[in-house]
């Protein structure tokens, strides 16, 4: 095993709940705008809320709990998108001492019982109406849940009334008394393989991961003299999205709550917000290059685009190897094409997400290092983050001016990362769970002597940078014992405009294939531009022809950097995408592969069925009697 922590952790260590920033921010900055919030649902215009102001609501909705029965040590559920109303109803909580039980909205009736039985919530806030529907048709099974409050039905202001009797001092009373060490959370893991398991977060640990990156990197949220600003849309029923509201409220960024990730929402969000700090995911990302890229060639201009874009990555990839130590940097005529597409092609880009964002962080899965030397190239570094719900957000994290795309990072300051023989990621430190609530094998099993098995692969270079390569439940055997991590050939899928999610299938059979979605918005731009003349029938069959090709080249390209063992050998194409709501996604957008495997059973039997080509010689390592050509539409 190689083990590599860096230094302790700076910041000061927390001495009560997550709730006490707030008040202490409020007191030091009264007037320091900490939130906004849209004045209508698609309006241009924000309105801030102050310190001040956002401590005043919290403490009016923290005695309605308090006049509710809420306690220190009870669990209540917020069963919501990602509101203004959320981070409120939240900090109320904590400052009770109450514990958080984030549930994501569009949950299944199964998952909800599910998580209110086994976590023993006493109580729920649900956003609409159909959230009162699927609580109240498990109620039965939840003897002990007793309050289920509808967001949109003034829930929070009906437990202001209630509490207004309640004094202040009793409010401030129980706020100092939350130890650092007590439950905050218990978030559920996204459950790709079977149950979601609580896991039991403290307010030290979640504190631990915000007040590290605060200190080490919270300058880099914003330009010198300027307010950092971030807008949240990712989901805070994911710890990557708690952790997100953490680093703003401690850290003293203005946020800016979002629910609607849907294409037009979100960017006039942030057109309208203008972040100066970007977190989000890699199928986000991966979406608005290619949204660049259809735009651009709706213009005209689909080969400037590419030309811009390949000189991002060539430029960023020289500034790498500068800042690394191994290489000159961009060389004069690379400076002069860069300076030429940053007045013409960059600058319109970074407008696009509100003009102001310089740096990023993208989480919940590996980051296609070629997609992150676009954006650094374009003028906005994206780190790609690496941590688990178990581990209360990120534990890694690029040092800056040495930073290295393709790679997770370097273990944050007091925290320690192995790589175990097998390749697992284990991890332990401040932040590392409390346990899985009620499970307590499970427990024992994560555990091992104090480290964290995160069931990730990955592998540390000389330098102590951390890069991910898979899951370890995910790793394909062949039925000839070729083992294939599937994460880095979905992750090359993906990077082609066409194809919008990829699963690699291949157990126990003769090679690896893939199950392949397309993107809808530019499988419509494509077909435009294409053009194809003469009746329909002929028109359709040369069009799936084309496209057949247009797939057949994106899986080359996915398997160029593989060993001929390990490439996709054959494809399915599938007319509907895997979706939360047939449950082939967890809620928090990761691909439940089991499932899938389950449900497209026969189009996996179908696609394995063997077309051999009469007389041909095998290649090595390849299947005998495979046909390079085996690919599939359904």
């Amino acid at each position: 095993m190689r083990d590599l922590a860096l230094a302790p952790p700076s910041p000061p260590p927390l001495t009560g709940g997550l709730a006490d920033s707030l008040f202490e921010t409020a007191a030091e900055r009264p007037s320091l705008p900490v939130l906004a919030r849209r004045t209508g649902p698609s309006a241009a215009t924000w309105e801030e809320i102050t310190a001040t102001e956002f401590r005043d609501e919290v403490v009016g909705l923290a005695k309605g709990l308090i006049a509710s029965g809420i306690s220190p040590g009870v669990r209540v559920a917020v069963m919501a998108r990602t509101r203004y109303e959320w981070t409120v109803l939240c900090h109320a909580l904590w400052t009770v001492g109450a514990e958080v039980v984030p549930v994501h909205p569009t949950s299944s009736r199964d998952q909800v019982e599910w998580i209110l039985r086994d976590s023993g919530c006493v109580a729920v806030l649900v956003e609409d109406e159909q959230g009162v529907m699927t609580v109240g048709s498990v109620c039965a099974a939840l003897p002990g849940l007793r309050h289920v409050w509808q967001l949109d039905a003034g829930a929070l202001d009906q437990l202001v009334a209630r509490g207004e009797f309640i004094p202040a001092a009793t409010v401030d009373s129980m706020r100092r008394i939350v130890p650092p060490d007590s439950t905050a959370v218990v978030a559920y893991t996204s459950g790709t393989s079977g149950r979601p398991m609580g896991c039991a977060l403290s307010h030290r640990g979640l504190a631990f991961i915000c007040d590290t990156l605060l200190a080490g990197w919270g300058h880099t949220a914003a330009e010198p003299g300027e307010q950092g600003a971030v807008l949240a849309f990712l989901p805070f029923s994911h710890v990557y999205g708690l952790m997100i509201q953490g680093l703003c409220v401690r850290g003293g960024l203005l946020m800016g709550h979002e629910p609607d990730i849907s294409g037009e929402s979100l960017s006039s969000a942030l057109r309208t917000f203008r972040p100066t700090y970007l977190y989000a995911v890699p199928s986000l990302l991966e979406k608005i290059y290619k949204n660049f890229l259809r735009a651009a060639q709706r213009s005209g201009r689909g080969a400037l685009f590419e030309r811009a874009a390949g000189t991002a990555r060539d430029f960023a990839a020289a500034l790498e190897r500068q800042r690394l130590g191994r290489g000159p940097g961009p060389g004069f005529d690379l400076r002069l094409q860069h300076a030429l597409y940053e007045r013409t092609v960059y600058r319109k880009l970074r407008q696009a997400l509100g003009g102001r964002v310089r740096r990023a962080t993208s989480g919940g899965s590996p980051l296609d290092r070629g997609l992150s030397l676009f954006y650094e190239g374009i003028g906005i570094y994206v780190h790609d983050g690496y941590g688990l719900t178990e581990t209360s957000g990120g534990v890694t994290m690029q040092p800056l001016g040495r930073e290295k795309s393709g790679t997770v990072g370097r273990a944050l300051p007091g925290v320690g990362i192995r790589v175990a023989d097998d390749g697992e990621i284990l991890v332990r430190g401040p932040s590392v769970f409390q346990g899985y609530v009620g499970d307590e094998a499970a427990t024992r099993a994560a555990l091992r002597g104090g480290w964290l098995a995160t069931g990730d692969l990955g592998r540390l270079d000389s330098e102590g940078y951390l890069s991910i390569t898979g899951r370890k439940k995910d790793v394909i055997i062949t039925s000839s014992g070729k083992s294939v991590a599937p994460a880095a050939l979905e992750q090359r899928l993906r990077a082609h405009p066409l194809v919008h999610q990829a699963v690699v299938v291949g157990d126990n059979r003769p090679c690896v294939g893939a199950l392949i979605t397309l993107d809808p918005d530019f499988l419509a731009h494509w077909r435009a531009a294409l053009a194809l003349t003469g009746d329909a029938p002929t028109r359709e069959a040369r069009e799936e022809n084309a496209l057949r090709e247009e797939v057949a080249r994106a899986v080359a390209a996915a398997n160029s950097s593989v060993s001929r063992s390990e490439s996709i050998r054959v494809f399915r194409v599938l007319p509907e995408p895997f979706d939360v709501t047939n449950g082939l996604l967890t809620p928090s957008m990761k691909l439940r592969r089991d499932e899938i495997v389950r449900h497209h059973a026969l189009e996996i039997d179908a696609m394995y069925q063997s077309r051999t080509r009469p007389g041909r010689t095998p290649v090595p390592d390849e299947p005998p009697g495979w046909d390079d050509t085996d690919n599939v539409f359904r």
